[in-house]
């Protein structure tokens, strides 16, 4: 096949164990992967990481070491038949004393009857599963396949790896020593931090630039990756992992961090009505009483964003990001309703106390709706006005403090 066809994430991805770059902290000497690896028995895994992080390239390395063979399968694309195929492949190898790897890239694509039909094969030992994907397994995998399996959690690459494997590209790939490419260590240091972490998405840029000059700038490099290093994906681990890392830089009173996390959303892209919306949460949720005016002032932030819309609207969700972050604390409100829904759920539909009741009916007032009820109003001594406003069973119950919410005192339970 020629090469020039070939693209160069792929001519790159190592052929053995040793020539896999990074992952030290799963891979490195001493752990329990390299360690299956040597014993000649790895167990079924779920690979979880980021895009270009390399958990395809770690499954073929993984079924080469053991001399399995490796069925590649796309959950995007596969279905029941394919399934089928394999696990008739899996029983005649394991008949003949052969491990079978099922090799299943974006697993959590599968719904829980195809994962379920995964289970006795893998149970019984037919079949290694090798699963990758780049959703929370907590959520996405079946908790029985999970049982079964063993997470292995990849991360982002390192600027240091990246830079490397970009370095070594150079050197080695024979299309770019063809064409006599060039980068200075201060271009591929750039690109590694323009990727993200995504060893794919490094290669793919040095190949682009690559193809439009001999000798590759800083410039260049920017005009082409332009804004894709923003690794950011709107229903995904990512999505939820910032918009929590905002929330609590908020929550800790700093206003530096909260600003980067809101321009790490708003950048790639993300809607500025749904960040507005988690500020008016929070204006209740984290500031509370300790601030009233918190929540006019998300809430006009929010109104802002519908009217404006981005990139407008990106100078108004800073602005309450500051805010919310510089203002007094208290989650005061956030645990007095938590006890409440807790209560309502213990004590079941508890009946209004009949002094509490309007009589609109004769019969109601017969029956003594009403009866007992103190006009507070009419009462010059506050004492005198005093009466039970809770069921029966919840009487004295006490949910909120107002000494505790001006000081912020109480914590989540």
């Amino acid at each position: 096949m020629n090469n020039n066809h070939v693209p160069l994430a792929e001519r790159m991805r190592p052929k053995t164990l040793t020539d896999f770059l990074g992952q030290e902290k799963i891979f490195g000497e001493g752990t329990f992967l390299r360690d299956a690896v040597v014993r000649g028995n790895v167990p079924s895994l779920i690979l979880w990481g980021p895009p270009g992080s390399g958990k395809t390239t770690l499954a073929r390395l993984l079924s080469s070491a053991l001399s399995a063979e490796c069925i590649q399968l796309s959950a995007v694309t596969s279905g029941k038949k394919d399934l089928q195929n394999v696990i008739a492949q899996a029983k005649t190898n394991h008949a003949h004393h052969k491990q079978t790897i099922l090799f299943l890239d974006e697993i959590h694509r599968w719904n829980k009857a195809q994962q379920d039909a995964l289970l006795p094969f893998v149970e019984s030992g037919v079949l290694t599963l090798i699963g990758a994907t780049t959703e929370n397994p907590s959520f996405e995998v079946n908790a029985a396949l999970l049982s079964r399996t063993r997470v292995v959690v990849l991360t982002e690459h390192s600027q240091t790896t990246l830079t490397a494997l970009l370095r070594q590209a150079l050197e080695t790939d024979v299309v770019l020593r063809a064409n006599k490419t060039e980068a200075n260590d201060e271009v591929l240091a750039f690109i590694s931090t323009l990727s993200g972490g995504d060893a794919r998405q490094a290669l793919n840029i040095l190949e682009a630039a690559a193809a439009q000059a001999q000798t590759i700038t800083i410039e260049q490099v920017e005009s082409i990756a332009a804004r894709s290093h923003l690794l950011y994906d709107k229903d995904g681990e990512r999505h939820y992992t910032i918009i929590s890392a905002l929330h609590k830089s908020l929550r800790g009173g700093d206003a530096d961090a909260g600003l980067y996390w809101l321009g790490r959303m708003l950048e790639a892209g993300e809607d500025p009505l749904y960040i507005a919306r988690r500020l008016v949460r929070f204006a209740s949720e984290d500031v509370g009483l300790a601030n009233s005016f918190a929540l006019p002032q998300a809430v006009a932030v929010f109104q802002a964003c519908q009217m404006l819309g981005m990139p407008e609207c990106e100078v108004h969700l800073a602005q309450a990001v500051v805010y919310l972050a510089k203002s007094k604390k208290s989650n005061a409100l956030y645990i007095a309703y938590g006890k409440v829904k807790e209560d309502v759920q213990i004590t079941g539909s508890e009946p209004v106390p009949l002094h509490l009741r309007n009589a609109t009916t004769k019969l109601m007032q017969e029956l003594d709706y009403g009866k007992g009820y103190k006009y507070t109003p009419e009462y010059k001594n506050p004492a005198e006005a005093k009466q039970e406003y809770l069921p029966a069973s919840l009487k004295g119950r006490r949910y909120i403090r107002l000494d505790d919410t001006a000081a912020g005192t109480q914590e989540k339970s």
